[in-house]
């Protein structure tokens, strides 16, 4: 199905490239810590930088991890289940615990953001770095994950569908 692709693909790409963003704090805090600690000589920005790239980071990979089935689950009562019921219980978990979580995310990040973005809201730290492109991707990363539970979802639906029919 060509929407599922599309969503899988745009998470994919988004998370291949946000995985990069690693690198790059791990570099800035080597660097940091080089300074501090072998010259005397502490930045002023890199905390609060890298701290920002690890929200960053963290926030925009929810998609991705959905995508290849890595977020937490609690498996106590689906793990003693049968393929059938389980495939079950899964596909009534989007619709009564996803969707509505999902949604009060993308709308509280979206009002966040916006409030953030309005005030110009910046950091405490020792320098006043800008607050709201965090905020901004946790307003995205709330979109890409709906959208991939979407895709899981239809994906639950369409695989449940066709065993059906493979039975009958």
């Amino acid at each position: 199905m060509l929407l599922i692709r599309l969503i899988d693909g745009l998470n994919e790409v988004v998370g291949r490239v946000v995985s990069w963003v690693a690198v790059l704090f791990a570099g800035l805090i080597i660097y940091d810590v080089v300074l501090r600690y072998a010259f005397n000589a502490p930045t002023l920005w890199a905390f609060d930088l890298t701290k920002g790239l690890f929200g960053f980071y963290f926030i925009l990979l929810g998609g991705y991890a959905l995508r290849h089935q890595a977020h937490v689950r609690v498996d106590l009562v689906t793990g003693a289940l049968k393929p059938l019921p389980r495939r079950i219980v899964e596909i009534l978990g989007y619709p009564i615990f996803f969707f509505p979580f999902a949604w009060v995310f993308v709308h509280q990040s979206y009002l966040f953001a916006l409030r953030s973005w309005n005030q110009g809201e910046t950091t405490y730290g020792a320098i006043q770095m800008p607050v709201y492109p965090i905020k901004i991707a946790m307003a995205v990363a709330a979109v890409l994950l709906l959208l991939q539970g979407i895709a899981e979802f239809v994906k639950l639906l369409v695989t449940r569908i066709e065993e059906t029919r493979d039975v009958g």
